[in-house]
């Protein structure tokens, strides 16, 4: 069986390890002089070298040399046991398949024997906060006062879950995660010792997809070089899942251009191909920070190739760096989202849509789509100041009475609403105060409930009416999961810290788009903004 490059490749002395000088200096002064410690704890991102260096301190602590400066040695028979793997005293303990009292007190029964082979027994616990609690109290106590031959080396990833009593137990270092500089350097040795061909823009791919991850890259460039020939960008976007696919680009146009029909077309096309929502998710991340790069002059820095990169470019142009960073922060956030749901394309929509009712409610129709024009224009109303109209997520000027050709005494009544009448004067200046902060309102939201925020995602303000606001939904899912008593005390306290607004808040379902009824005028504009989203809901005579 052929060993994997990121096992084959593990440094063997501590000049290989890459990226994490700071850890192997100190380790390594530590055993020239004799000062080695009872117990460590080495934190950080996976793939770093945590359990490498480990393995290191491990047989640099029993390595024969007669110099303690060149320890290890990689040529005396215990440092090529521990090489090998079959070297008694290093005792590799994975905590999260060990995690139980009865495992700890198993371990602690064993410390007391001496070693087998070297001078120290070492324990390297990895995933040690996968640790139970009860299994932590079983073990402070000999890691406080192991005996004089025995040696902890405890690895994590998430160091805030580790009780404080074991932190202050053992010696701390933390892995930096790796820069792409230092892995694409690593990439190129592998790749010219086991004369894989690879072009250099691929191996530079790969360096960025392993995010900041040594093992991640190597365990990559293994799984490409498998694929036998040369290694191309190409095929390595290909293989990998990740190549910016015509549809994303496709996705970006349609919000440009303010077609909410065509980019949900366009995510629906995706999903019938195949596509995981999650990658999709992803691949659009990547082209909104490529935009993003290049709207901030450091295109060097996207991992885009020419032809793509161009129409980046172009789409740049079109957006500001807010406008960017908006859409980036609600894509990121599917794509972050390990929960899933189970509707695949549902958080992709919600994104999507959130992108196009936030960003279309500014003052301006062209302060996000630059090409959008607004679905219904701003129209002065001298005579039926209590008449509104709902349209495209925003309320819409006074709209005049209409006029119908049908007989007499069927005319259109002079006070059509679509929600209410005009909320006082203090209220509106309230409500445009609350529309403008919208975006800033739901991100305060999100840290404290992100469930919370997801459900906002597709509703907008609709109106203050008497002390109470009340929230357009987009869907009774939505609704219902805002509308329950904890979350609706979180919108409560947020609008008295943010607008001091002491309002309560109701949460509605926006009605479907309405056909035009036979005592409409067909061509008027009440009828025009019935098609394109707004309703009438009180008809007074």
């Amino acid at each position: 069986m052929t060993q994997a490059l990121y096992r084959k490749w593990r440094p063997q002395n501590w000049g290989e390890v890459n990226g994490q000088e700071h850890v192997t200096h100190t380790l390594q002064n530590a055993v020239a002089g004799d000062r080695l410690a009872h117990a460590y704890l080495f934190s950080g991102p996976r793939g770093t070298g945590k359990t490498s260096v480990a393995r290191l301190l491990a047989k640099a602590a029993n390595c024969l040399s007669e110099n303690p400066a060149e320890r290890p040695c990689n040529q005396c028979a215990h440092c090529l046991a521990v090489n090998k793997g079959n070297f008694l005293d290093l005792i590799e303990i994975d905590a999260a398949s060990n995690n139980g009292v009865d495992d700890v007190r198993d371990l602690r029964d064993k410390i007391n024997f001496s070693p087998n082979q070297g001078r120290y027994k070492v324990y390297i616990i990895d995933e040690v906060h996968m640790l139970s609690t009860q299994a932590f109290n079983a073990l402070l106590k000999t890691l406080e006062e192991p005996p004089p031959h025995v040696i902890f080396v405890l690895a994590t990833t998430e160091v805030h879950k580790l009780p404080v009593t074991v932190l202050s137990r053992c010696q701390r270092h933390e892995f930096k995660r790796a820069t792409v500089a230092a892995i694409l350097h690593q990439l190129q040795q592998i790749a010219a010792s086991e004369n894989i061909t690879a072009d250099e823009d691929a191996l530079l791919f790969i360096s960025r997809q392993a995010t900041g991850s040594f093992r991640d890259a190597i365990s990559l460039l293994d799984q490409m070089a498998s694929t036998g020939g040369n290694i191309t960008l190409a095929a390595t976007q290909a293989v990998l899942g990740t190549a910016i696919s015509q549809r994303v680009v496709e996705l970006v146009d349609t919000i440009r251009q303010n077609q909410p029909a065509a980019a949900l077309d366009n995510l629906q096309a995706a999903m019938d191909a195949g596509t995981d929502a999650r990658q999709f998710a992803r691949q659009v991340v990547d082209y909104l920070r490529a935009m993003l790069l290049v709207k901030m002059g450091n295109k060097d820095q996207t991992s885009l190739p020419d032809d793509l990169l161009e129409k980046a470019k172009v789409h740049a142009a079109a957006f500001s760096n807010a406008q960017i960073l908006f859409t980036l922060r609600e894509f990121n956030a599917v794509a972050a989202d390990t929960r899933g749901n189970w509707q695949p394309v549902l958080g992709l929509e919600l994104a999507l849509t959130g992108v196009l009712l936030d960003l279309a409610r500014q003052k301006s129709p062209d302060i996000f789509f630059q090409s959008a024009e607004p679905a219904i224009k701003q129209i002065s109303d001298n005579n039926n100041p209590a008449r509104r109209v709902e349209t495209t997520g925003k309320l819409a000027p006074p709209i005049p009475a209409q006029k119908k050709t049908e007989p007499a005494g069927k005319a259109l009544p002079a006070s059509t609403l679509a929600s209410t009448a005009p909320p006082p004067q203090e209220a509106n200046s309230d409500f445009t105060r609350l529309v403008n902060e919208w975006t800033n309102f739901k991100l305060k939201v999100k840290k404290i409930d992100t469930f919370l925020n997801a459900s906002l995602n597709s509703c907008h303000p609709l109106e203050i009416r008497r002390n109470v606001l009340i929230l357009s939904f987009n869907g009774e899912a939505a609704r219902e999961k805002a509308s329950n008593p904890k979350n609706l005390e979180i919108l409560h306290k947020t609008l008295v810290e943010m607008f001091d607004l002491d309002l309560q808040v109701e949460c509605v379902v926006s009605k479907a788009k309405q056909d035009p009824t036979a005592d409409i005028m067909q061509d008027g504009m009440v009828a025009a903004a019935l098609k394109v989203g707004g309703k009438i809901t009180d008809i007074q005579d």
